[in-house]
């Protein structure tokens, strides 16, 4: 009875068990996230496509648009360029459609998935979703103006046949390579971009330096043929990532034999990118609804 009374009865009571920890932030809500939001393909594929017919709706054309447009700047970039640069536009101007066309998809994954969250406020909290249906959404919208893209390829292909073998099949993975790459820009920037709204205006400073600094318009061939200064120069361009994702997915289709170190840098980007994603997905993903 004087123990109980000593410790206020503390004796006779059962201890309370600690409150539940969150696991919102955990790798393993951040891969739930990203695996429930690819389920619900459904969802994101009919966005993805009603985003494509909103962009063009009344139009005549509709999204045949989308390949009109960069047609007529490939060709018409591949001709100056190609007098400018003294290339023969039978290879040159497939080289520079090409470039247009991958680049296109990279630009588009970038600078859409640095906005993807703050544009679509209304659906984030109105709709209980995963996060990433808007990432996939993104990049599935990316692949369909690609798809109208690679159209151009085909007719350029039918007018000046390139010296092509089974080797083409490299851009198969070549574009399963981009799409990966494309989801985890739209995490990273997405989410980044939502928090903090400057990114975006830098992203797109940052994409249009990038594309004059990567070989496009021009080709790298041309600086080998300056002796040692291009040598030096051809090192430089070799730093740039872009160089090399381009490398693997447009030298298949030009019948050109794709050095495996490209294929390595690519590789070595896309791991460094989704562990940044899932960094991210961990950290941040549950705050995305309250910064929108």
């Amino acid at each position: 009875m004087s123990a109980v009374a000593n410790d206020g009865g503390v004796a006779g009571r059962s201890i309370p068990p600690p409150p539940p920890t969150s696991d919102s932030r955990t790798f393993a809500r951040g891969i739930q996230d990203l695996v429930e939001g690819f389920r619900t393909s459904e969802l994101w594929l009919h966005l993805g496509w009603t985003d494509i017919k909103q962009r063009y709706k009344r139009s005549v054309l509709g999204p045949l648009w989308i390949t009109i447009a960069t047609g007529v700047t490939a060709v018409a970039m591949g001709i100056l360029y190609g007098e400018l640069f003294h290339q023969d536009i039978k290879t040159f101007l497939p080289y520079v459609l090409l470039g247009f066309i991958f680049w296109g998809f990279i630009e588009t994954s970038i600078l859409d998935g640095s906005v993807v969250f703050s544009t679509n406020e209304g659906l984030i909290k109105q709709i209980p979703a995963p996060i990433s249906v808007h990432v996939y959404r993104v990049v599935w919208r990316s692949i369909i103006i690609f798809a109208h893209n690679i159209v151009i390829y085909a007719i350029v292909f039918a007018v000046f046949p390139q010296d092509i073998d089974w080797s083409a099949l490299l851009v198969v993975p070549a574009i399963a390579l981009f799409a990966l790459n494309a989801t985890w820009a739209t995490i990273v920037f997405g989410i980044l971009s939502t928090r903090f709204r400057d990114i975006g205006q830098l992203l797109t400073t940052a994409v249009r330096l990038v594309f004059f600094m990567t070989p496009i318009i021009w080709s790298a061939d041309t600086l080998d043929a300056v002796g040692s200064e291009g040598s030096s120069r051809m090192k430089l361009v070799e730093l740039n990532p872009m160089f090399h994702y381009l490398e693997i997915a447009r030298g298949p289709l030009l019948g050109k034999h794709v050095e495996f170190y490209h294929w390595g840098i690519v590789l070595g980007c896309t791991a460094l990118g989704c562990a940044a994603a899932l960094m991210v997905m961990r950290n941040y993903r549950a705050r995305v609804a309250y910064w929108v």
